[in-house]
């Protein structure tokens, strides 16, 4: 049996399940933890953000408050810095280093930095496989069709692929956060361990999930290749 048998099979199942939920775990408790912790500059989040964008000349650019906890992202479709409630108003550690990681993103949009235009193109394909392979493999599976498998296979891998493009997407936007921090001041010396914190935080969500899609889409490939040497 692939995995092992049963119980390397919940050995799998175990591993998919506690790899995200353990990153979730640690991006939350970072992100608690420094949110209480006020920042030096006494700046709040969109403030960090407005002051960060007019830095680079991105005017254009509005930040705008969004509702949800952690529900912080970059819309290049509007260019706007949406910014969550908390780190919208607060002047802790934890607002400014989710701010300017978004800016980071709205950096790379206004460089048009190649990883960031190569997801982008990703995306329509990537969001089509992520919702309609798992339907397809399963169909594959089900009735014996190893033809239906590799197609689902291919979906996935395209949604796959979204996820690792998205790794370095996601660790530029926290090197150039922390460089527009140190260079204008809004952070001193003591602070940027703190920043860094973070941002490695948050970035485990996006290693965890690129991790457990690639497992997923081992899986079936290998289920793929049993099915046809049977």
């Amino acid at each position: 049996m692939i995995f092992g048998g049963f119980g390397g099979y919940l050995i799998y199942l175990a591993i998919l399940l506690i790899i995200p939920i353990w990153a979730q775990w640690k991006v939350k408790s970072t992100y608690k933890k420094y949110s209480k912790v006020r920042n030096e500059s006494n700046m709040t989040g969109a403030e960090v953000a407005r002051r960060i964008l007019d830095e680079n000349g991105l005017y254009n650019v509005a930040v705008e408050e969004v509702k949800g906890m952690l529900s912080d992202h970059y819309d290049p479709r509007k260019k706007v810095v949406r910014l969550s409630s908390g780190n919208y108003h607060e002047p802790s550690a934890a607002a400014q280093a989710v701010a300017a990681h978004e800016v980071g993103h709205a950096i790379q949009d206004s460089e048009e930095y190649a990883f960031l235009k190569f997801r982008s193109a990703l995306a329509p394909v990537a969001s089509i496989g992520s919702n309609m392979s798992i339907f397809i493999l399963i169909a594959g599976v089900l009735f014996s069709v190893s033809g239906l498998v590799l197609i689902g296979i291919i979906f996935m891998a395209f949604a796959v692929l979204f996820q690792f493009v998205t790794l370095p997407v996601e660790f530029d936007a926290s090197n150039r956060a922390m460089n527009h921090l140190v260079s204008s001041g809004v952070i001193r010396n003591n602070e940027e361990k703190q920043t860094k914190k973070v941002l490695n935080a948050a970035a485990l969500t996006y290693v965890a999930s690129a991790l457990v899609a690639l497992l997923e889409l081992i899986r079936f490939v290998l289920i793929f290749v049993g099915m046809n040497e049977d």
